[in-house]
């Protein structure tokens, strides 16, 4: 039975509808987005950019991130039967979804970004990754960024009212006509480092200017 259910979730008849559900809903959420013209007139003067967020606040960007789909951004989504449903909405919003994460297929997930980012300057990624922990930062975050030469862009959500689902990273579901605020960072340089301990404190620095993910 659950075979049979995730074929039906991944059906080329039931993807479409759930995207039209998914931006339906969105609509109704009253968004307000702030900080972003910094990066994206870094961007449109060549600059290349790394949005990045943790996975449980994904939801509420699904219908602001569509308007990037001109640059061909992509995004790394696990190999696993919930990735494969992520990935076809992703790629329905004019994403490029790579699949892979550090469980399964990093290492050809990784230079698969890194080949992307290069040629179309603009991808997103999901710091805490498709498991968890949450709200600690992968390092794969760190090592596109000193391939590509893109600065990082921490990107965070909070919602007026909302549902947390009971999961690991107590994804974040904005009840319907909420005021959402979709909030881009300042833009963050990391430079290129060879010793793992000054790698490390990279990734830690990261963590702590990240906002936290948000608690029920």
């Amino acid at each position: 039975m659950r075979i049979k259910l995730n074929r039906i979730l991944t059906s080329e008849i039931f993807i479409p509808f759930l995207y039209r559900f998914a931006r339906a809903y969105c609509r109704t959420l009253r968004l307000r987005v702030e900080n972003e013209k910094a990066w994206m007139d870094y961007l449109k003067n060549g600059g290349t950019v790394f949005l990045c967020a943790w996975h449980q606040q994904f939801f509420s960007a699904i219908r602001h991130f569509q308007n990037y789909n001109v640059y061909n951004p992509s995004i790394m989504i696990s190999q696993s039967r919930d990735g494969e449903l992520i990935s076809k909405i992703a790629k329905l919003s004019g994403w490029n979804p790579v699949r892979g994460s550090s469980s399964r297929g990093g290492k050809e997930a990784l230079r698969d970004m890194i080949a992307n980012l290069k040629k179309t300057k603009l991808a997103g990624h999901i710091l805490d990754g498709p498991r968890g922990p949450s709200g600690i930062v992968k390092a794969g975050v760190i090592r596109l960024a000193h391939a590509t030469d893109a600065v990082i862009v921490p990107v965070s959500v909070s919602a007026e009212n909302a549902w947390y689902f009971n999961s690991w990273d107590k994804f974040l579901l904005p009840k319907p006509f909420s005021n959402v605020s979709l909030r881009f960072g300042n833009m963050l340089i990391f430079d290129k480092v060879k010793d793992e301990e000054s790698f490390e404190k990279q990734r830690k620095l990261l963590e702590e200017i990240m906002p936290p993910p948000l608690q029920p």
